[in-house]
């Protein structure tokens, strides 16, 4: 009954990761969980606890990730006070969400130039492309929203990706008004 089972669930399980490393490979990132920690704290993946967000023991990579959760679910001040503790503040990811969460607050301009920051790090980084595109749909720019999504295209190969369909509707629906 084991090889049976092994039979069968090898490929799936290869597909699945092959899924993952496909998503990866074109920036995806998966939607954010809801943050569970309380202001001015951080979730220390290998403690598996909330932390204070000054601790040192939390890497970048985790502050980013948190940070990118917070912002996702409307906490943009705390997102920003998080990326501010970062050792290593000028990362693709993180200039992106800060970005984003600049975006957010209102301030298009500043995101904008966030979003550039992350585009010359990482020019195949497909989410950056879809937020610096969405802050060029705010701004009315629609001429300089089509280039990212062009870019975008680029990046997944094709149309497929989320954050292609996330660009072209945003694009679309600022023309219907």
């Amino acid at each position: 009954m084991n090889s049976r089972f092994s039979i069968f669930t090898a490929p799936l399980i290869f597909a699945v990761v092959l899924a993952g490393s496909q998503a990866w490979a074109n920036g995806e990132e998966e939607t954010p969980a809801k943050p569970q920690c309380p202001r001015g704290q951080v979730f220390d993946k290998k403690a598996r606890k909330c932390v204070v967000q000054t601790s040192k023991l939390v890497p970048d990579a985790d502050r980013t990730d948190y940070a990118y959760q917070l912002a996702k679910h409307g906490r943009y001040e705390e997102a920003l006070a998080l990326l501010d503790t970062l050792k290593d503040p000028n990362t693709a990811k993180a200039l992106n969400y800060r970005g984003y969460a600049t975006r957010k607050l209102g301030r298009t301009d500043e995101g904008i130039s966030y979003y550039l920051q992350s585009v010359k790090l990482d020019p195949h980084y497909a989410k950056v492309r879809e937020y610096l595109g969405e802050a060029y749909v705010i701004k009315g720019r629609l001429d300089l929203a089509q280039e990212q999504l062009q870019q975008i295209k680029s990046i997944c190969g094709g149309t497929a990706c989320e954050e292609y369909q996330d660009l072209a509707e945003a694009i679309n629906d600022s023309s219907k008004t």
